[in-house]
């Protein structure tokens, strides 16, 4: 069962499998070295996990077949998985295939695959690859032809689908009128530009409209939702051209829309559980207004399980405030998680015919309706849409009404690179840690140290500034200065990257290790003096990276000056004259006190970040960075 190619028409059917999306895009460099960079970071429809498929044991004289899936599906293929193996359709002609399936971020598994997966540590060579959506099989394609390779993926089956959708809490959704009034992306830019935000619909209290939308280089749905812009700005839904991106209205479209951004990211979890945490203080409705994440994730929210994964000791809570799906008035787009056996000359012909015979299994009625059970619509069409895709979870099994054609490569190159142009500025401290345990090897018996790997990954990750963000550099430990009381001393003022890109890169690459470890000392003050300045139009933030815990001169007012910090953090972010300055922590190290980061974080409606592995700093680095 193939996919078929663009329709002629976008399709109103919400069943029809959607294999248009094959050609959905193709990215610029650039932009693919960026979704290589956050390989570890996806989205919520693609977030990164364990790379490991030992779990399933020994394949005794089976042939393996080694699966690489994005990770909202890695539950779901390990139970299929599981029910496969050892069952009599994983027999064929002179053997029996053994399947393995292990997450790996899309982005990521198309860089690996592009350069023959070279890197054993990232998992075994797949069979089968199953990324979020087929998008990322074109850009796979592409790379290889830019190298003069054959592809490497061609027609695929849809395991599930997703459509992409416009989050809100309900009671937001209901001062609009929705469902009875249709909500698109035009009446986004309207909300985004209104000076009365809120109080135009009785609701002064909600503030100015807010939106949470993730970078389209790493997320999925960050794509999915600037296409669904695209198509808005121009009143389209098919055939988008270079020329409709470079006319001045599209621009101020897109300037609209971007306006409105709380901040940009690499997975959408972030805003789902930054909500899902202030609903429980009853002030989710000043966090964010919207957000652009897949179906699933609603379902996944209002049933108490915001993140999609449940710990085997937690236990769903229903939001008090739930989130609605709106289904953009335009149209939208839809992730169909295709299950591609590679062309590539380790995949030997057993192991080929034991991929075909899972795939084949997995598309039967039975096993389609697990995925429902997770949330998705089954891929096969045959197989109902039923619970949990139900209006009690806030979703519409009815919609999408209007699918998208998703634009050609050339056009998608365009876009990106106008959204690159367009997006929301930032204005943002970098928080450096040089204390004395930055010297400790980075790696056991290695030569680098950690400050070492620390400084290249922060020089690299200044690429992906504009030259219009503004960017200071300040570092912190105890013993600084000429009198050697201070904890933190500037080294670069905020100032445009444009004027300062090299300038900052030279002042990393000279740091050395120091002394002690003051974070709450210099938490407190980079908070502060980003008040002073603050720049409503821009998304305000620090960025702190340490490996270690306080180590302030008063021991014994650890706690206090925690809660004082946090308190400043929370009041900060919530209020009509709220100016929230987020706070996006990075844990460098096994030492790093990361219940102490993800508080400071979290309190700041920001997202922590874990680097306990020093040799995945650059790829945390680059995730921290996609929130700009």
């Amino acid at each position: 069962m193939s996919i078929p190619s663009t329709p002629s028409t976008p399709s109103p059917s919400p069943h029809r499998r959607p294999g248009w999306l094959r050609s959905r895009l193709a990215l610029s460099a650039v932009a693919l070295a960026l979704v290589a960079g956050a390989c570890s970071f996806g989205d919520t429809d693609d977030d990164a996990a364990g790379n490991d498929a030992s779990g399933f044991g020994d394949p005794g004289d089976c042939t393996p077949v080694d699966v690489a899936v994005s990770s909202e599906k890695i539950d779901l293929l390990s139970s299929l998985a599981r029910t496969f193996n050892g069952s009599d359709d994983a027999e064929f002609d002179g053997g029996c295939a053994f399947v393995r399936p292990y997450s790996k971020a899309s982005g990521g598994a198309a860089d690996l695959l592009a350069s023959g997966w070279t890197d054993a540590s990232e998992g075994e060579k797949p069979v089968i690859w199953s990324p979020a959506a087929s998008s990322w099989g074109q850009i796979l394609n592409q790379r290889l032809a830019d190298k003069g390779q054959p592809a490497m993926v061609g027609d695929a089956v849809s395991l599930q689908l997703t459509p992409l959708v416009i989050a809100m809490p309900k009671p937001m959704a209901d001062a609009l009128g929705y469902p009875e009034t249709p909500i698109g992306w035009a009446d986004i830019a309207a909300l985004a530009t209104s000076p009365e935000g809120w109080a135009a619909y009785g609701h002064p209290e909600w503030g100015s409209f807010k939106l949470g939308k993730t970078n389209p280089n790493f997320s999925t749905s960050g794509l999915s939702a600037l296409i669904g812009q695209a198509y808005a700005a121009t009143g389209k839904t098919r055939d988008l051209s270079t020329e409709d991106l470079d006319s001045p209205g599209f621009a101020e479209f897109a300037s609209q829309v971007e306006g409105s951004v709380v901040h940009y990211g690499d997975i959408t979890m972030t805003f789902l559980n930054n909500w899902f945490r202030t609903d429980r203080e009853g002030t989710s409705l000043l966090y964010a207004s919207a957000a652009a994440v897949e179906e699933k994730s609603v379902i996944d929210y209002n049933m108490g399980n915001p993140d999609g994964v449940l710990g085997p000791a937690e236990v769903p809570r229903a939001p008090r405030t739930p989130l609605v799906a709106i289904y953009p008035k335009e149209g939208t787009i839809y992730s169909d998680s295709p299950m591609y056996v590679l062309d590539a000359e380790w995949v030997t012909d057993d192991a080929r015919t034991g991929a075909e015979a899972f795939i084949e299994f997995v598309q039967r009625p039975e096993a389609q309706e697990q995925a429902l059970e997770y949330g998705f619509r089954p891929g096969n069409p045959d197989v109902a849409i039923g619970a949990p895709i139900v209006a009690e979870n806030g979703v519409d099994p009815n919609q999408p009404s209007t699918l998208l054609q998703v634009p050609e490569p050339p056009v998608m190159i365009r876009l990106l690179d106008k959204w690159k142009e367009q997006r929301k500025t930032a204005r943002v401290l970098l928080v450096l840690d040089v204390s004395g345990s930055m010297k400790d090897p980075a790696v056991n018996g290695g030569d680098d140290t950690k400050l070492d790997l620390a400084k290249e990954a922060a020089i690299t990750a200044l690429s992906e500034f504009n030259s219009a963000d503004e960017v200071g550099l300040r570092i912190f430990t105890t013993g600084l200065g000429d009198s050697g009381t201070e904890s933190y001393l500037d080294l670069l003022p905020i100032q445009p990257m444009g004027a300062n890109r090299e300038g900052l890169a030279n002042r990393i690459r000279d740091q050395i290790p120091l002394y002690g470890t003051p974070l709450y000392q210099v938490a407190s003050a980079s908070y502060q003096d980003m008040l002073v300045d603050y720049d409503p139009s821009k998304i305000n933030a620090i960025v702190l990276l340490t490996d270690g815990k306080n180590e302030d001169e008063d021991k014994n007012d650890d706690q206090a000056q925690l809660q004082r910090l946090l308190t400043e953090l929370q009041e900060g972010t919530a209020g009509e004259s709220a100016k929230p300055i987020r706070i996006f922590t990075i844990a460098y190290g096994e030492r790093a006190d990361q219940d102490t980061l993800e508080q400071i974080a979290l309190a700041s409606n920001a997202a922590a970040y874990d680097a306990s592995n020093p040799e995945n700093i650059h790829k945390v680095f680059t995730a921290v960075i996609s929130n700009f």
